[in-house]
């Protein structure tokens, strides 16, 4: 399976772009936000995620691993296909969607067309500890809740890069024989995760 590509951006159309890898052109579906953000003979680089199906075979593509990362969780919810998936992401951003999660703001999610009020509660319950993006939401006195913004760990995006499955990565990502993101570099975080993956095999 294409989990990621880079190359340059040779069309861009309402809801794909073709991206020009070594003189093939890849169509790749993307969130309108993504896509935005491709100009038009630049090098971009799109984490995919890639769908098979009977009568398809298709490139989604993202600007992060969370952002491709939240697409592959929402498609595992009952009548979320990727073309929905992709619809959500395309109107709410991650942490506008874990907000509405967490939060069990069905309104917002329904908000979003091809999304009716049943499949906004299913998503309220079936993602409720599996999509937190990169906020964490936390009950205070008085029951206001306080968001926390998170950054997105570049050591998770440079493991990707190296093709390393993502349940390889959030067990490294665990290991405390790798420094915090605080504690270290990104290039000795790294050779830190690379000691440990080795140790895997």
């Amino acid at each position: 399976m294409i989990a990621h590509l880079r190359g340059t951006v040779l069309h861009k159309s309402a809801n794909a772009a073709i991206i020009d890898v070594n003189g093939v052109g890849y169509e790749v579906l993307a969130p309108t936000s993504v896509l935005s953000d491709w100009t038009l003979e630049e090098t971009v680089n799109a984490h995919i995620s890639t769908v098979v199906r009977e009568d398809a075979f298709q490139l989604f593509g993202f600007s992060s691993g969370a952002q491709k990362e939240t697409f592959e969780t929402l498609r595992g919810v009952n009548k979320i296909g990727a073309k929905l998936a992709l619809t959500i992401l395309s109107h709410l951003d991650i942490n506008q969607l874990a907000s509405a999660i967490q939060t069990k703001n069905a309104s917002i999610l329904s908000s979003v067309p091809g999304i009716g009020k049943k499949t906004a509660e299913r998503m309220c319950l079936e993602l409720k500890d599996k999509i937190a993006g990169e906020i964490s939401i936390t009950n205070v006195t008085g029951g206001v809740a306080q968001i926390t913004i998170k950054k997105e760990d570049p050591l998770q995006l440079a493991l990707a890069q190296l093709d390393y499955r993502k349940s390889e990565i959030n067990l490294v990502l665990k290991s405390d024989s790798v420094p915090a993101i605080d504690e270290a570099s990104l290039q000795e975080r790294l050779s830190a995760a690379l000691r440990v993956l080795a140790q895997m095999q």
